[in-house]
């Protein structure tokens, strides 16, 4: 997120990549949208 902090956020889709593995996407409250591998994601 290139951010120094968590951000909270909603998961909206997850995806199994043939080449990095599991990869997140979520929405924070604000309308911006993350992805990445599922290790830098967290549950709240």
């Amino acid at each position: 997120t290139m951010k120094d902090d968590w951000v909270d956020g909603r998961v909206i889709d997850i995806k199994d990549n043939p080449f990095v593995g599991v990869v997140v996407s979520a929405k924070t409250n604000n309308g911006v949208i993350f992805f990445g591998r599922e290790e830098l994601f967290k549950p709240a």
